[in-house]
């Protein structure tokens, strides 16, 4: 048991060992990517929504 936690733990240095971590830049880059796709996804919704709460207002007489 104990020889297999070791290789475990072997294994998971030698793997870190070849994580290409992101520069800083690259990942204020991504943040701003998500960040921007997330309000633009989350606007568009609010939008659909809110016009489909209308016609439903209108088609049912509320």
């Amino acid at each position: 048991m104990k020889d297999k936690i070791t290789e475990f733990i072997n294994g998971v240095t030698k793997e870190m060992k070849k994580v290409t971590w992101p520069t800083k830049d690259e990942l204020r880059d991504s943040t701003t990517v998500v960040l921007v796709s997330s309000l633009v996804i989350a606007t568009f919704i609010f939008v659909v929504d809110s016009l489909l709460t209308q016609i439903m207002k209108l088609l049912l007489g509320s």
